[in-house]
C-alpha cells in the first residue's frame, strides 16, 4: 500500500499532498464519494477537504442510516408513540428527525407525553421490556451492516426467554444495493469510492469488488484517522490517473476480505433481503432487512399490522440532493439560515453523522 510509510512517519503528509496533486494534474476533476457518515464527520473535523487540490472534490453519499429513513417511517413511528400501553425506544439521533411535519418529531411527541425512550443499543430496549411487562416496547432498528448483529442478537435473546412485549421496527439498510442504484442513476458522477470501514468490517472488504469488476471504478475500504483519508484518497487518485480501477483494503487492522463470519451467520439467521425505501434513493430491491417469518411474533410491522404512508418531504428541505451528492448541504437555500442543528428541516442537519450537520460545524 501507498499508505504505509505514512503510518511510519505521519509528517510525511506534505509529500502525500504533493503526489495527489500529480496524480490529480493528470487525471483533471475528481470527484470521489464516502459513504459513511463517520467517514463525513472525519473528513469534515480533520479539513480534509481544505488541503486537497482543487480538483479533488470530496462528496457524502448515503452514508449516514438516520438520513437515508424516509420521512413515511419517521411519520409510523411517531404515530405508534401516542398508542396506550407502547413506548418506542430509539437511539438518541432518530428522536430530532422531523417527520413530513417540520418540527414534529420523536423528541416533541414526548415533551408531550408520548412514551418515548432513548437508548443506547437493542438491549436496552430489551432490558425496558423485562422490567416493564404491561407495555409493549418497540426499538426502532436503524442502521445498515454495523448494528444488523446487535439488534439480530437481541431478537435472539427476546425469542429465547419468550419476551413477547419486545419488538422490532426493522429500518435497518444494505450498502450494495444503495450504491449499484447511485451509479446507475441519470445524474451520477463519481470517479471513486471511499467505501465503509465500519460496514466492512462486518461484511468484508471482498464485498466492494463489484466497484471496479462491474463499473470500472475504484474503491479503497478506509479507517477514519486523518491519515487513512488522506491515504485512501491518494491511492483513488492513483489508480483513476493511471485507469487501473480495482479495489484496496487500507483499513487492515480491523477489516478482513471475508469479514465477520459469526456477525454474518447471526444475521443471516434472523433477517433475509427485502425491498425498501430510501431518502433520496426511493425504493430499491434487495436494500433492506426484513425479520424471519419464525421470529414474526418479535416484528413490529407483522405484530401491529403497520403500513407506511406515502413520502413526504418537509418544503424546501433539499436532503434528498446532499444524500446523492448532488448538492452540496451549503447549496441547499435553507442551510444556516432557516435550517440549524437547533431547528432543523431535514435529517442531514440532525444526525451526528449528516453531511448538513458536518458542514454546519466544521466548514
Amino acid at each position: 500500500m501507498l499508505c504505509d510509510s505514512y503510518f511510519k512517519n505521519p509528517r510525511d503528509a506534505s509529500l502525500f499532498l504533493e503526489k495527489i496533486r500529480k496524480y490529480s494534474d493528470r487525471t483533471g476533476p475528481v470527484r470521489l464519494m464516502e459513504i459513511c457518515g463517520t467517514h463525513t464527520m472525519a473528513i469534515a473535523r480533520s479539513g480534509l477537504k481544505s488541503i486537497l487540490p482543487e480538483n479533488v472534490q470530496l462528496l457524502s453519499g448515503p452514508g449516514c442510516p438516520v438520513c437515508v429513513t424516509p420521512s413515511n417511517m419517521i411519520d409510523l413511528a411517531l404515530d405508534l408513540s401516542q398508542k396506550p400501553g407502547v413506548l418506542i425506544a430509539s437511539y438518541g439521533d432518530l428522536l430530532r428527525v422531523p417527520g413530513s411535519l417540520r418540527g414534529d418529531s420523536l423528541m416533541k411527541r414526548r415533551a408531550s407525553g408520548g412514551n418515548v425512550q432513548s437508548v443506547y443499543s437493542p438491549a436496552d430496549a430489551v432490558q425496558i421490556a423485562r422490567e416493564h411487562p404491561e407495555m409493549e416496547i418497540i426499538f426502532l432498528g436503524v442502521g445498515f451492516e454495523t448494528t444488523a448483529p446487535g439488534t439480530a442478537a437481541c431478537i435472539l435473546e427476546a425469542a429465547s426467554e419468550g419476551l413477547k412485549n419486545f419488538s422490532v421496527l426493522s429500518l435497518l439498510k444494505r450498502t450494495e444495493p444503495a450504491i449499484r442504484a447511485l451509479i446507475e442513476a441519470d445524474d451520477f458522477s463519481v470517479s471513486g469510492f471511499l467505501c465503509p470501514g465500519h460496514v466492512a468490517a462486518v461484511i468484508g472488504a471482498d464485498a466492494f469488488s463489484f466497484l471496479p469488476e462491474e463499473y470500472g471504478l475504484p474503491g479503497v475500504v478506509s479507517g477514519f484517522e486523518p491519515a487513512d483519508l488522506l491515504c485512501s484518497v491518494l491511492e483513488l487518485t492513483k489508480m483513476i490517473a493511471e485507469n487501473r480501477p480495482a479495489l484496496k483494503n487500507e483499513y487492515t487492522r480491523l477489516v478482513r476480505q471475508k469479514g465477520n463470519p459469526a456477525a454474518l451467520a447471526l444475521t443471516e439467521k434472523i433477517f433475509s433481503s427485502s425491498p425498501s425505501d430510501w431518502r433520496g434513493l426511493g425504493h430499491i430491491e434487495d436494500s433492506g432487512y426484513a425479520i424471519r417469518p419464525e421470529y414474526a411474533q418479535w416484528d413490529a410491522a407483522v405484530k401491529f399490522s403497520l403500513n407506511a404512508g406515502p413520502e413526504k418531504e418537509p418544503p424546501g428541505c433539499r436532503c434528498a440532493q446532499v444524500i446523492r451528492g448532488v448538492l452540496r448541504p451549503a447549496d441547499c437555500s435553507l442551510f444556516r439560515t432557516v435550517c440549524t442543528p437547533e431547528n432543523p428541516a431535514g435529517p442531514c442537519m440532525v444526525s451526528g453523522e449528516g453531511a448538513c450537520a458536518a458542514a454546519y460545524q466544521y466548514e
